[in-house]
């Protein structure tokens, strides 16, 4: 399993349930990296997507608890069984949020990080990979600028 997630540089990655600050260049480099692939995301994530809408082109899948229905989305209610439904896919991304990164990392292989540099407020976190001796950052994937926001856009491997 892989996951994907934009942080600023304290690592937050969102702020009552959206994201303070998303760059064009992040979403396309999301599309692009997780198009084909099963993406897994969690109940709180699904009610931010435009339209709470599965997102085209991918196999979703929403880890809820909740028991009810999400059409274009096969639920899974355990962590355990989205480890073992990502198992069925040739490529899978745990794609948020915060409470769904920290049940699902330490299942993933490669993290494809965009850091975007700046601090807005926020109150979700990403554990940050930097200090964990577990991963590494592998390569910078590309770097740039965006309506004055600097990001670079890395890929992490665990040890």
């Amino acid at each position: 399993m892989e996951l994907i997630v934009a942080v600023y540089d304290d690592w937050g990655i969102g702020r009552e349930g959206t994201q303070p600050i998303a760059l064009k260049a992040d979403r396309k480099f999301f599309r692009e990296t997780t198009r084909g692939a099963m993406v897994i995301a969690g109940r709180r994530t699904v009610e931010d997507f435009p339209g709470q809408k599965p997102l085209p082109g991918r196999a979703n899948v929403i880890l809820t608890r909740s028991g009810k229905e999400y059409p274009g989305f096969t639920v899974c209610d355990s962590p355990e069984k989205a480890v073992e439904m990502a198992k069925t896919a040739e490529k899978c991304f745990v794609i948020g949020g915060g409470s769904i990164y920290r049940q699902l990392l330490p299942y993933c292989e490669t993290a494809w990080i965009t850091k975007v540099h700046v601090t807005p407020a926020s109150d979700t976190f990403f554990p940050d990979l930097d200090k964990d001796p577990a991963w590494r950052m592998e390569e910078v994937l590309r770097s740039g600028e965006e309506d004055g926001i600097a990001y670079e856009m890395l890929r992490y491997c665990r040890n």
